[in-house]
């Protein structure tokens, strides 16, 4: 990972952008109506498939080699080859994960960014089929001695989250007031300047941050926090035709092999029991 910080606006994926520094508009089609994939899906941009997400967040989506990839941008791939269509990656704030406002304002047509299903999302978006179980996890600086939130909060220890995540929620549902910060980097570097004692995070993201040595010889993984979460991928509100394509697309992966592929390939070895 990069930079702690990271600008507000939207961010266009490295590849769609090379030419002229492009910015989105929203429902822009050449024929003057609503631009049309493969089966009639509407799509915001002729030949597209706009993917609102929040970078960086490895294992699911960052950026490499000036080239926007990982597990959610693979997945949404099948998709965009469904419709015989090319993905176009747009860098949104999260916050506008919960409420659809990118969906909804026809920015993107979809959004994946590692988010968990939940009543309250529920309420302004239309998830797929889960395509992920998670667990969070709690990382802390090795010097704390700190292994679990109990712990943490006997010893009354500072918390970070990533702001308008269920990690900031379960955290705050657990007793806590959690620094929260914008992005999953500037999580890991508010853990690293001491200006929090832990962090709870998704395990994936944690786990890839532990890869680095420099993080390995600095941060303890704390225990596992199983609140049975599960990712979705989310559309506007009433859009069917595209929800339709693209839970055949995850339910295709799972059942010819190419999801364990993508999982061994972003995230590790498949759970036990995972399909």
């Amino acid at each position: 990972m990069a930079q702690s910080g990271r600008t507000s606006g939207p961010r266009v994926r490295a590849a769609a952008v090379a030419a002229a520094g492009v910015i989105l508009a929203a429902g822009c089609s050449s024929g003057g109506g609503p631009a049309q994939a493969a089966g009639g899906v509407p799509v915001v941009e002729k030949g597209k498939l706009t993917t609102c997400t929040h970078l960086p967040y490895p294992p699911f989506q960052f950026e490499r080699d000036g080239e926007i990839v990982g597990f959610d941008v693979a997945l949404v791939d099948l998709v965009a080859k469904r419709l015989k269509v090319e993905q176009k990656i747009v860098d949104t704030p999260f916050e506008n994960f919960k409420t659809g406002a990118f969906l909804n304002s026809g920015e993107c047509d979809l959004a994946a960014a590692g988010m968990t299903i939940t009543e309250e999302r529920k309420k302004n978006v239309d998830f797929s089929v889960p395509y992920f179980d998670a667990t969070q996890a709690l990382l802390t600086a090795k010097k704390s001695g700190l292994a679990s939130l109990d712990e943490a909060k006997s010893r009354k220890a500072r918390l970070g989250v990533q702001s308008e995540t269920t990690g900031e929620s379960y955290t705050k549902a657990q007793g806590f007031d959690p620094v929260a910060f914008e992005s999953a980097d500037a999580v890991l570097n508010g853990l690293r300047t001491g200006q929090v004692d832990g962090v709870v995070l998704d395990h994936p993201v944690v786990q890839g941050w532990l890869k680095d040595s420099r993080n390995a010889a600095e941060f303890s993984l704390g225990r596992h926090i199983d609140t049975g979460e599960r990712y979705g991928i989310s559309v506007k509100k009433g859009n069917a035709k595209l929800l339709a394509a693209v839970d055949r697309a995850i339910e295709e992966a799972r059942a010819d092999g190419t999801y364990d592929k993508l999982y061994r390939r972003w995230i590790g070895p498949p759970p036990k029991g995972s399909s």
